[in-house]
């Protein structure tokens, strides 16, 4: 009995030997590295930098509006992100048009305008009544319809954009600066003026400077003017500085004293902003706002 006795344990102590080198082997076994295989399949990609661009979609002017579209997405590899905007009957018809198309590959939000904002902001008395379009003040509203963007570029739906929109992304702003545009001072030729009316490149051209309100700004009629169809804007310093209330509180103006809306330029978007933005703006490369030929392009423009 004895001798068996000594089997057993003898057994039994093998056993347990055997178990803890099982135990072993499947603790060493889960905590030996990964190999690089398994450490770059979970290594997030870096994220590419999302370049958001704004630009309104019109129930007339929605071909006009694709066609912007698409000689941006053409000519870049960079990662844009295009907010589509337009008032709400039209929001259906514009997702058809981009899902209907090749331009179903981009990627898109399609964002709604409200009008009512204008209501009591807008003189109905302008010679373009064209300008008086609710979708013509969507630029004034961008930090209320773009949120998580710190850097935005807004286009009018009339360009054609022929070099990489991550140049005009890249443009600087200066130090307090909330917008950037182009500045145009050539002005036509002689035989041209007729032809231009309305085309004006100086403030004189958008402000009634017989008003007193637009006199007191002590900003010379003669100043180069510059054209908000090309914006490239930091929000942070828009909501800093309250861009959007200043402008409304100049449209408001222009309802009680018609400052701007019968002038020649008949600026009724521009003109505020002309007003609020005077000499705190920094200024985007000319090539990317060429006024006269209704062409917004890159340095290297691709024909």
């Amino acid at each position: 009995m004895a001798l068996l006795r000594k089997i057993n344990q003898v057994l039994l102590f093998l056993l347990i030997v055997t178990l803890c080198v099982i135990l072993y082997k499947k603790v060493h076994k889960g905590t030996v590295p990964k190999n690089d295989t398994d450490d770059e399949s979970e290594t997030p990609e870096e994220l590419e930098e999302e370049i958001p661009v704004v630009i309104c979609a019109a129930a007339g002017r929605m071909g006009a509006t694709m066609a912007a579209i698409n000689s941006i997405y053409s000519n870049t590899d960079a990662n844009i992100l295009f907010y589509v905007v337009g008032l709400r009957n039209t929001l259906t018809r514009i997702r058809k048009w981009i899902e209907h198309s090749k331009l179903r590959e981009i990627n898109f939000k399609i964002v709604e305008f409200n009008p009512m904002v204008l209501k009591g902001k807008i003189r109905p008395d302008s010679p373009r009544p064209e300008l008086l379009q609710p979708l013509n003040f969507v630029r004034f509203y961008l930090p209320l319809l773009i949120h998580q963007h710190e850097k935005v570029i807004y286009l009018d739906d009339d360009v054609i954009v022929q070099g990489d929109i991550q140049e005009l992304y890249d443009t600087t702003l200066a130090l307090g600066h909330a917008a950037a545009f182009s500045d145009d001072c050539d002005l036509p030729s002689a035989q041209d003026i007729n032809r231009l009316v309305g085309l004006q490149n100086t403030y004189m051209g958008y402000l009634d400077y017989r008003k007193k309100a637009i006199k007191d700004l002590g900003i010379s009629p003669s100043t180069c003017s510059f054209n908000p169809g090309v914006i490239v804007a930091n929000m942070t310093e828009w909501k800093h500085q309250r861009i959007t209330k200043q402008l409304e509180k100049w449209m408001q103006k222009n309802v009680e004293e018609n400052l701007y809306s019968s002038s020649l330029g008949g600026g009724v978007a521009t003109s505020p902003m002309l007003i609020v933005f005077h000499g705190k703006y920094s200024t985007i490369n000319p090539l990317w706002h060429i006024r006269h030929l209704v062409t917004y392009s890159g340095q290297n423009q691709i024909n």
